[in-house]
């Protein structure tokens, strides 16, 4: 079994914002992917719902609010007023995406960390995480001995897969070197906008725990998980920027069979580590957030744990897949909506690219307003 770890923090803070909700036949209509098998027609919103499972999507393709470092600063600034907390007592800051404004050498970090107010001594750590980057983050929180820390993760798919007009990018509707060359439509369709900022403040008696796994050795009683599940293999030393075909293989592809097969897996491993450290701990939790991978496996996930209905909320058939701020999303909009409130413990449970998973359960305790956003984040829906 994944073996767990004291978590002693509490989430003091947090914020979200998204993009503009539009249906998939709106995405589809601006899109206007070619279809593979019907030539001169384009994939419709029909045909994405049937494939994908979607019904909307978080997208600013006209605003370009996504496109501006501003917004995930006032995000931040947002979650840390809610904690009560000035910038200047942040002692350890996260960035989790990897939909990042500057490639190399951890700009994002360093930009926000200094526009936050951040002070200098404080090591901005950027992580090139996918779905799973709040577990990470979390994991190595929780081997810290800090009093206060800043978790900030946003995925900005508008920006990074649509041109100046609207429409999706060459790289992902003309490519015949990818790998999954002929999957890679569904990045646009499927993944969406976000951004999030979480608080964390030390408490030496919370009962919060963690846990956290790459999975490369073992898989549960399998072998090793070797599948990174999303492929993006151009850019680096391998297909250096320049050379025939790295920008064809600068896209995320997706694995899907793999995908499907490590989320089952992964979540139920997450469920039954968190079980064995906390018995019964779907009823002691008030909320279990899990990743919003695709609305198949979200609910089937439910099914399989037997999770009590209301328990775990789900946002990915209005919103899309927000990779690393999935999760957080969840969490800001049932405590807008009173859901969950102070004294209150949630699970956050996610898997994602690298492969990894992982995930911690902590005590709610937010001294502040959180604060409505605009455009406004919907209630969940119940993955049961």
């Amino acid at each position: 079994m994944t073996r767990t770890s004291p978590f002693p923090y509490a989430v003091a803070g947090v914020h979200a914002q998204i993009g503009e909700v539009m249906t998939v036949e709106e995405w589809a209509d601006l899109a206007r992917i070619p279809h593979r098998h019907l030539k001169g027609s384009h994939v419709s919103g029909k045909d994405i719902k049937r494939i994908l499972g979607v019904h909307g999507k978080s997208w600013d393709a006209e605003q370009q609010r996504f496109a501006r470092m501003e917004t995930i600063v006032e995000v931040a600034r947002k979650a840390l007023a809610s904690a009560h907390l000035e910038p200047d007592a942040v002692e350890h800051i996260v960035i989790s995406t990897c939909s990042p404004h500057q490639i190399m050498l951890d700009q994002d970090g360093f930009t926000l960390a200094r526009e936050i107010g951040v002070p200098d001594s404080v090591a901005p750590l950027q992580l090139g995480a996918g779905c799973a980057g709040l577990g990470r983050a979390a994991a190595l929180l929780g081997r810290m001995n800090i009093e206060n820390a800043l978790i900030i993760c946003y995925n900005l798919g508008s920006p990074w897969a649509i041109d100046a007009d609207g429409r999706p990018l060459t790289t992902y509707v003309e490519n015949n070197h990818h790998p999954f060359a002929n999957t890679l439509w569904c990045t646009g369709a499927l993944f969406s906008d976000a951004c999030t900022a979480m608080v964390f403040e030390r408490r030496r008696d919370s009962p919060g725990i963690c846990l956290y796994s790459r999975d490369s050795h073992s898989f549960g009683e399998e072998p090793g998980f070797l599948d990174p599940l999303v492929h993006y293999p151009g850019g680096g030393i391998d297909h250096p920027p320049g050379r025939p075909g790295s920008a064809e293989l600068s896209a995320f592809g997706l694995n899907g069979k793999a995908l499907a097969s490590y989320y089952a897996g992964g979540m139920m491993l997450n469920h039954q580590a968190f079980n064995g450290t906390l018995p019964d701990y779907a009823n002691v939790v008030r909320r279990i957030y899990t990743h919003q991978a695709g609305p198949a496996l979200v609910e089937d996930f439910a099914r399989l744990a037997d999770l009590p209905p209301g328990k775990a909320p789900t946002n990915v058939r209005q919103l899309g897949n927000l990779v690393s701020a999935a999760t957080p999303t969840l969490f800001y909009a049932d405590v807008l909506n009173k859901e969950i409130t102070n004294g209150d413990l949630a699970c956050f449970s996610v898997v994602g690219a690298g492969p990894e998973r992982g995930g911690f359960i902590a005590p709610i305790s937010i001294p502040g307003e959180v604060t409505a956003s605009h455009p406004p984040v919907p209630r969940p829906l119940d993955a049961r």
